[in-house]
């Protein structure tokens, strides 16, 4: 493992270091890239790239719709066979013409998973939030995506 000395800077707004650019040539590190700082307790620290990748986890979640549809009291003929009218109502939620009542979340379940490239996540943000599509690739991140956060 190569090693650099590389000396602290600091300004008004605290502590900094720069990276020469034989240290990025090196690395292959880019901005934006998460640095772990690991104290070596002997004065010095090590410096890690953090390698990480983008799972999409993709879940149904359900909830308890209550709709209440009024209808008239009797019953009626189909197909020679008598029904009661209170089937209507039924058909008046499929028909997505009755108000809701209320609801109630009966929670998620996870149906898959898969690890997706930066590229394809771009992609299906694209797909899914057609009002994003113009944002820049930074703004979609911090509005879409789950960042890592440390172990």
């Amino acid at each position: 493992m190569k090693q650099w000395t590389i000396d602290v800077e600091r300004d008004d707004n605290g502590a900094f270091i720069t990276l020469p650019d034989e240290v990025i040539e090196e690395t292959g590190w880019k901005p934006g890239d998460r640095i772990q700082w690991i104290d070596r307790k002997d004065g010095s620290f090590e410096m890690k790239k953090i390698d990480t990748q983008f799972v999409l986890v993709e879940c149904v979640q359900q909830f308890r719709m209550r709709y209440v549809v009024e209808v008239p009291i009797g019953k009626y003929y189909l197909n020679d066979e008598v029904r009661d009218k209170s089937e209507w109502a039924l058909d008046t939620v499929t028909m997505e013409e009755a108000k809701e009542f209320s609801q109630k979340s009966l929670g998620e379940n996870i149906v898959s998973h898969r690890v997706i490239s930066h590229d394809d996540l771009i992609k299906l943000c694209d797909e899914d939030n057609d009002y994003a599509q113009t944002w820049p690739d930074d703004k979609k991140f911090e509005a879409f995506v789950t960042e890592w956060k440390g172990e």
